[in-house]
């Protein structure tokens, strides 16, 4: 596929080295310029080009930046796309100020999709960006990772889960994006390196009561860490 990645942080980065790895043809970008990028496209083959280009990608276009930085995205590119668009984003307020609407009740990913006027599959928010690096393993192999998937269209987010099982992990449908919140952080389901059946059990855990109570839990530790 042709795939554009918007963001080269640690997410951004992992995924473009897997995805050259296995022949796709990628091209990433970030806010600073393709000049910031000459290492990872020497490393790896991808072409370092502006966030508008990444945006224009064909079949796939990644989007892995903080929550804050979305409005700044090329609006105009994203909602005329006729790809299929992945956020991996996950909102949190010591980070990226209060955004009222997921305060409100609306997913991460359902915001982004309002903002840039396009539908989005939820994806790769709820790993650690080593184990995504590093822990892939082959299909059927004991203890393999699994990354919950959600959306709204069904044909898209079965060829972002098949992308998912052949960088070396398992995928799970977590359901609409309305479902995605169950993979948000500071859920059962994020960022614990569980295999499918696990994966699948802490998604089923997650309580709708709990979210404001989850994502404060996720956001402290992040303030602790910054």
């Amino acid at each position: 596929m042709k795939i554009g990645i918007i963001g080269s942080g640690n997410i951004g980065t992992a995924l473009v080295h897997h995805l050259t790895k296995i022949g796709h043809e990628v091209k990433i970008a970030n806010s600073r310029g393709p000049e910031t990028l000459k290492d990872v496209a020497a490393e790896t083959g991808a072409t370092a080009v502006t966030a508008e280009e990444a945006a224009a990608a064909e079949n796939l276009v990644i989007i892995t930046i903080p929550e804050k930085a979305i409005p700044e995205l090329p609006i105009d590119v994203l909602s005329a796309s006729k790809a299929i668009i992945v956020d991996t984003g996950n909102y949190y307020p010591t980070r990226d100020g209060e955004l009222k609407e997921i305060v409100a009740g609306q997913t991460d990913s359902a915001w982004v999709a309002s903002v840039i006027g396009h539908p989005v599959i939820k994806a790769f928010n709820n790993i650690y960006a080593a184990s995504l690096a590093e822990k892939g393993l082959p299909a059927g192999s004991p203890n393999r990772i699994a990354i919950s998937v959600a959306g709204d269209d069904e044909s898209q987010k079965q060829v972002v889960m098949q992308l998912i099982d052949s960088i070396g992990f398992d995928a799970i449908d977590c359901g609409s994006l309305s479902e995605s919140w169950k993979q948000e952080p500071g859920t059962p389901a994020y960022c614990h390196d569980l295999d499918k059946e696990a994966l699948k059990a802490a998604l089923e855990q997650a309580d709708h009561s709990k979210r404001a109570e989850y994502r404060a839990a996720a956001d402290e530790q992040l303030r602790a860490f910054m």
